[in-house]
């Protein structure tokens, strides 16, 4: 768990001394950023505060009147098995440990330690069932293989099977406290994935979002802890960091693997302690936001390299989602010509143009280097400047470029298309089907044709009129 705000479950203490329970309380609270808790100083009344609240885990006191630690650690167990119990005594007893670890209590404290050392159990005992928590919520949701909420992602266009698994998973972490990393290269939709994110986390607060490329240390320290008035020179005025202006809400931190080891320190104790120190302070203050970052580069590579730290990569990438390219995902490109057409003509002022038969199956053809932010810019262009009801090609064709189209595959990932002939065509017959064919899913379109096939409009051109293709023309 990072420690950002209280558990989704109760946390209950149970002593006979009233002035332990409130000072361990005030502890839980300023330490660890724990809020939900709930005290009970008479060990009769335990089972009953169980029975009527969401309690998760239990800290309990080994000597008490009553009812004693181990007697309510086996009731416990017997009862509320998935209930967590730590065990605390003021008696540093090996024995006595050894037995109550036996009858189920995930840790046993001795209560002279220091009372920091104390919460920093309890968190780590928090932290494990948060851990259990998200695993049965990801198994659930992902086993169920459908969307709960697909509204959360209106904003993305696709009918990809692929990405409909990433929505499922999205939605099982989204109530998870721990950092997300989305991976995928530029202009796949990383932002829009953080966004589906925030909204089904049901946060209070808003989404934040910081592009830290770029930044430099003290840049970035400064954008997101905030500055006291005189921190450094020019600092006229306190400032609240981006930390801040997340609360109870979500941070998002965009192109992380750009970020200076200076300050992936910095990120790593944010995410590890739960707390910050805005520049010019001495006190520090609790992170109480969702952190998801993303980027574009590969991250392993970069650790592996020296230049992302092994601990800060898994950290973050307790969670993860990579959001393929457009190119692996060809079956979108209809979906999102339609849709980005139907947006440009809204927000130019223009009727919503009708696209050439053709257009979806050159799209396909192509690479995107940048992705779906490229196709929306080209059809932006498009649409800006057509005059007809049917939408031209020659706009498209241009702005793709030679170096954007898709090249063949390899030759050991595609069947002989020959293999199953008893009597094999000849040559100029191959050739007679092999443009034929094209020209068929072209509509015509000598371009796309040539594209297709991989050889110059010139050369298809020259063919289709020396006669080798004159079935199809006599057809077409």
């Amino acid at each position: 768990m990072t420690p950002h705000n209280t558990p989704s479950f109760g946390i209950l203490l149970v002593d006979d001394e009233p002035s332990w329970l409130k000072s361990l309380s005030l502890t839980l609270r300023s330490c660890a950023g724990l809020s939900n808790i709930l005290t009970c100083q008479d060990s009769r009344e335990v089972m009953d505060v169980l029975a009527s609240n969401s309690i998760g885990l239990v800290i309990l006191d080994l000597t008490m009147p009553y009812l004693s630690g181990e007697h309510l650690l086996g009731l416990i167990g017997e009862q509320y098995p998935e209930i967590t119990t730590i065990v605390v005594s003021g008696l540093n007893q090996l024995e006595t440990a050894v037995n109550c670890m036996k009858l189920g209590a995930f840790d046993y404290i001795v209560k002279t330690d220091e009372e920091e050392r104390i919460a920093g159990g309890i968190l780590r005992a928090v932290r494990l069932k948060e851990m259990q928590q998200d695993y049965r919520e990801m198994s659930s949701h992902l086993a169920q293989r459908q969307l709960r909420h697909p509204e959360a992602f209106a904003s993305i266009v696709t009918g990809d099977r692929g990405m409909l698994t990433l929505f499922s998973y999205v939605e099982a972490v989204a109530k998870s406290p721990q950092p997300l990393l989305i991976t995928g290269e530029s202009g796949v939709g990383k932002e829009l994935i953080a966004q589906a994110l925030h909204r089904l986390g049901g946060l209070r607060g808003k989404l934040v979002t910081v592009n830290v490329a770029g930044l430099d240390d003290a840049v970035f320290a400064d954008t997101l802890f905030g500055h006291l008035r005189g921190a450094y020179t020019g600092a006229e005025g306190a400032r609240r960091g981006m930390v801040e202006e997340a609360v109870d809400g979500t941070l998002f931190l965009d192109e992380i693997g750009d970020l200076s080891i200076a300050s992936q320190v910095k990120l790593l104790r944010l995410l590890q302690e739960g707390e910050y120190y805005p520049l010019g302070s001495d006190q520090p203050r609790r992170l109480k936001a969702r952190i998801v970052v993303a980027t574009h580069q590969n991250l392993r590579e970069k650790e592996a390299g020296g230049t992302f730290r092994r601990d800060l990569f898994y950290r973050l990438r307790t969670h993860h989602v990579h959001v393929p390219p457009l190119r692996e995902r060809p079956g979108d490109i209809p979906l999102l010509l339609d849709y980005f057409l139907g947006e440009a003509a809204q927000v130019l002022g223009k009727k919503k143009p009708t696209p050439p038969r053709e257009l979806a199956q050159f799209l396909a053809t192509c690479q995107f280097p940048g992705n779906v932010r490229e196709l929306k810019a080209m059809i932006y262009d498009a649409v800006s400047t057509h005059r007809d009801r049917m939408l031209s090609m020659t706009t498209f064709i241009k702005a793709a470029g030679d170096d954007q189209i898709a090249p063949p595959a390899p030759s050991d990932q595609r069947q002989n298309p020959f293999g199953g002939f008893v009597d094999l065509p000849t040559f100029a017959e191959a050739a007679s089907f092999l443009v034929s064919e094209a020209m068929n899913r072209a509509n015509g379109n000598q371009t796309l044709a040539a594209r297709l096939l991989g050889i110059s409009q010139p050369a298809l051109n020259k063919r289709l009129r020396s006669g080798i293709t004159k079935s199809y023309n006599d057809n077409f």
